[in-house]
């Protein structure tokens, strides 16, 4: 299940007609992206129906834009898609016919929202947040509400559901330039090539990080059931792809496993890997709810808990910029 930030609609998973993808009509009169009259039709069957806005389209006091102009109000970026992954969640059981089935393969995902044997809570559920949360659950109940997932609609289900999509949202990343800079990664060249394609390519993505900021490669968001159960290590053997350029997920092993032996990728980024030992697991006890103990961990045990330099160049940005500034904390994702 996938919420592309650009149509929250959309169900296409074909990679042959996702480059070709047209706009067509649906019986609504908006117009919204699909592959195929059939695509179109598998969407309106799973969950379109629950959040087709008809007519309502551009009305600012229909219950569900109001929900995503107040999501999109309070958190950064704006166009993650968090709460669409919610709404999404909530239509497709709304219009199943066993629905008995889709709540039991939700229940799989992770949704706790503290960790007392640790003392940890989800960053995007502390008290400076409390305001934004109650607005949220007054909006994500007047526009979805529905008897057969009440537990999802009382203060205490609402954050667990905000939870479950926090901790097992995968970011969908579609880019072209991507997939450009994986297949230039596979070149065999000389070592002064390699150096150059390399210079050039990191100044590349430091003049677009100016413009994108940290999503360049992330068109949305999704949950994956199998890819959900993998373990973190901050040295996998294993990462998540969408080669196919669309949201279709690829675990593809990193280096020879063997037998028996645990499949486990990386809640962190490469740059965040590189981290040091503190701050990897300052952000994932902050969004994942444990403390890591996988080899690399364990054998940084004996360092000292230092920020790293990369960490304390970016809260010494963040406090320059919010200086004075009165007003409520964003609602930031990892």
């Amino acid at each position: 299940m996938a919420a592309p930030l650009d149509d929250m609609f959309s169900l296409c998973v074909d990679p042959g007609k996702v480059a070709g993808s047209v706009e067509v009509r649906f019986i609504d009169n908006i117009k919204v992206k699909y592959c195929s009259s059939e695509c179109r039709q598998a969407a309106a069957d799973q969950y379109h129906r629950v959040l087709c806005l008809g007519p309502s389209q551009e009305d600012p006091d229909h219950p569900i834009n109001k929900l995503q102009d107040t999501w999109r109000s309070m958190h950064y970026p704006p166009e993650t898609s968090s709460i669409v992954l919610m709404a999404k969640m909530v239509a497709v059981v709304k219009q199943a016919k066993d629905k008995a089935r889709w709540q039991k393969l939700f229940s799989h995902f992770c949704s706790r929202t503290a960790n007392e044997e640790e003392e940890i809570a989800h960053k995007l559920l502390g008290e400076q947040f409390r305001g934004q949360l109650a607005s949220l659950h007054s909006l994500f109940t007047a526009a979805l509400y529905d008897d057969h997932l009440s537990r999802w609609f009382v203060p205490e289900g609402f954050c667990s559901l905000f939870a479950l999509v926090g901790t097992n949202g995968q970011g969908i990343g579609t880019s072209s330039l991507s997939q450009w800079v994986h297949a230039c990664d596979a070149l065999e060249l000389p070592a002064q090539q390699r150096e150059q394609l390399d210079s050039f390519i990191d100044q590349l993505y430091k003049d677009i990080e100016k413009e994108t900021g940290d999503f360049l490669n992330c068109e949305g968001s999704g949950l994956f059931l199998l890819q959900s159960s993998c373990n973190h290590s901050c040295i996998p053997n294993t990462e998540a792809s969408f080669p196919d350029n669309n949201f279709l997920l690829h675990l593809s092993a990193l280096s020879d496993i063997s037998p028996g032996e645990e499949i486990c990728i990386s809640y962190l980024d490469c740059c965040q890997r590189d981290r040091s030992r503190h701050s990897r697991h300052k952000i994932l006890r902050e969004n994942y709810l444990f403390v890591c103990s996988c080899p690399k961990c364990a054998s940084q045990m004996d360092e000292a808990d230092v920020t790293s330099e990369e960490e304390e160049e970016e809260e010494g940005e963040a406090e320059g910029e919010t200086e004075g500034d009165e007003m409520e904390d964003e609602m930031t994702d990892v």
